[in-house]
C-alpha cells in the first residue's frame, strides 16, 4: 500500500509517517520512482508507535525498542523490557507529580469555596 492508504487506515497524517521513518520507527520499500510501499503489518506497527508517543514515550526510545518489534529475540526482548520499565517508572513519577499538583489545587478550589460563602453571609 501506499502512504496514503496507510495514513487512511491509521489517521497517522502522511507527515506524521514521514516523520517515524525519518526516526527509524517504520522502514518502507521504495518503487523505482521513489515512491513508499507500506505492508499490512505496517499498520499494526504505526498504532503501536501511535499509542507509545501517546503514553508520552519519546520517539529516541521507541526507535530503540523497534528491533524487537521487527524480529523478536529473547537479548532484544529483555532490551526492550528495561526500557519500557523505564518509561513506566517516569510516567509513574510524572502522574504522581500530576496527583499532588491536584490535590493543592483542590484544597485552593474549596479555600476559596469557603471565602465566597463566608463573604457572601456578611452582605453590604
Amino acid at each position: 500500500m501506499r502512504i496514503g492508504e496507510l495514513s487512511a487506515r491509521t489517521g497517522a497524517s502522511r507527515r506524521s509517517l514521514r516523520y517515524y521513518e525519518e526516526q527509524g520507527l517504520l522502514v518502507s520499500s521504495r518503487s523505482p520512482s521513489g515512491q513508499r510501499h507500506y505492508e499490512d503489518e505496517h499498520v499494526q506497527r504505526v498504532h503501536l508507535i501511535q499509542a507509545f508517543l501517546a503514553a508520552g514515550i519519546p520517539s529516541t526510545t521507541i526507535a530503540q525498542m523497534t528491533p524487537c518489534m521487527s524480529e523478536p529475540t529473547e537479548d532484544r526482548a529483555r532490551q526492550a523490557l528495561k526500557l519500557m520499565d523505564r518509561e513506566r517508572a517516569r510516567l509513574s513519577e510524572a502522574i504522581n507529580g500530576l496527583a499532588a499538583a491536584r490535590t493543592a489545587l483542590d484544597h485552593l478550589i474549596e479555600d476559596n469555596h469557603a471565602y465566597l460563602s463566608r463573604s457572601a453571609g456578611e452582605g453590604p
